[in-house]
């Protein structure tokens, strides 16, 4: 998922556009009734869609599945089309952001599987590994919850700071336990970060706004996330019953296979990495 502070607006606004989203994705065809039919998968663009249509182009066809793609560029609408059923299936998101929508939408979407994760990396234009920080150096941080608590966790897991035993997925500044080098961070809209390197001494960026910026993640990031277990991990959602659709199963065996691998690690440059 991309910007979070957009999608957490998006979600603010959730209940105003319910019905309205319902409605117009009724001509969208059975996306989950008609078992013989296509499976119609909602997802963003990038890189959510292409994964998607590679599946649709070279492995579909084999597994005797009819899917379909059909791309949304919100964080709202391919919950609402996946619950009212306008869809079969929806990727574009992370379990802590399915779980924030179902709880403040009364929604009963399940999590199938894992597919991907765009990491978060730790990069700087002054130092060229971590226990090059100095004292009271300035690290920048996303400045929205999820990506922000990330971003720690990240500087945790390489013991550049300690958190707070217990700090949970929206940890802040304020749940650091340990800070051996006495770091400063200033908090700043994700996709400005990038911006900010010549500023600061270091910056915890995402790995979409990292490639923008003609970043490499393999090849710049000091540290990066890691994929495999990871809760930000981007995967395949379905309305609660539909988990065993066979068209379904098809899908996440393809989604979790060789060459859907080969296909992340060949064409993202480690932006996005497979979380199978």
């Amino acid at each position: 998922m991309r910007n979070t502070a957009k999608i957490t607006a998006a979600v603010l606004t959730t209940g105003a556009l319910t019905l309205g989203l319902a409605a117009c994705g009724s001509d969208s065809g059975s996306g989950s009734a008609d078992a013989d039919g296509p499976l119609i998968v909602a997802a963003s663009p990038t890189p959510h869609a292409d994964i998607l249509t590679y599946v649709k182009d070279n492995l579909a066809k084999k597994e005797g599945l009819d899917l379909e793609v059909k791309e949304f560029t919100d964080y709202v609408q391919p919950n609402t089309a996946t619950q009212d059923g306008s869809v079969g299936a929806n990727y574009f998101q992370h379990k802590p952001y399915l779980d924030d929508f179902n709880k403040k939408n009364g929604t009963d979407l399940v999590w199938v599987n894992d597919v991907h994760l765009e990491p978060l990396g730790l990069y700087s234009q002054k130092i060229k590994k971590t226990d090059e920080l100095a004292k009271g150096a300035t690290v920048a941080l996303p400045n929205d919850t999820t990506n922000e608590g990330r971003a720690l966790k990240l500087l945790d897991a390489n013991g550049i700071i300690k958190l707070k035993t217990g700090a949970g997925l929206d940890a802040t500044p304020a749940d650091i336990a340990e800070n051996p080098k006495n770091l400063k961070f200033k908090e700043i809209e994700a996709a400005q970060l990038p911006r900010s390197l010549g500023d600061v001494d270091a910056a915890v960026i995402n790995g979409n706004y990292a490639v923008e910026a003609g970043l490499s993640p393999k090849q710049d990031a000091l540290v990066s996330e890691t994929p495999k277990g990871n809760p930000y991990a981007n995967g395949l959602v379905v309305k609660k019953g539909q988990e065993n659709d066979p068209r379904v199963k098809k899908l996440a065996k393809l989604l979790n296979s060789d060459e859907v691998k080969k296909y992340i690690d060949d064409k993202f440059d480690g932006a996005v990495e497979p979380a199978f």
